[in-house]
């Protein structure tokens, strides 16, 4: 089972938490097309390596907090409070695009 350090109660098995999905996705304006709103609401990258995630202690102390985190071997290497950026060295190479461009 994966470890998952909670940044208030540390390491904990991943059992006790719930994926919130990718973390710093950024939200289309209101005027965007409907393909734009579209793509945001339904369509995730599903990457091989490293990948900036939203999780939720729920059977802790209820936090949310991002991690980061391999897809191949689900190595946490960094957790931060959802406020601050990813820590440096942490940054996918294939970020989320920018709000309005299709890939």
């Amino acid at each position: 089972m994966m470890q998952i350090p909670c940044i208030c109660c540390g390491p904990r098995d991943e059992s006790e938490f719930v994926c919130g999905g990718t973390s710093h996705m950024r939200r289309p304006e209101l005027g965007e097309s409907d393909a734009a709103w579209g793509d945001y609401l339904f369509f995730r990258d599903n990457p091989k390596g490293l990948h900036l995630e939203r999780w939720r202690h729920v059977n802790g102390c209820g936090v949310w907090f991002n991690v980061a985190r391999n897809t191949v071997s689900h190595e946490v290497t960094a957790v931060y409070a959802m406020t601050d950026a990813p820590p440096t060295g942490s940054v996918p190479t294939a970020s989320v695009p920018p709000t309005g461009s299709s890939s």
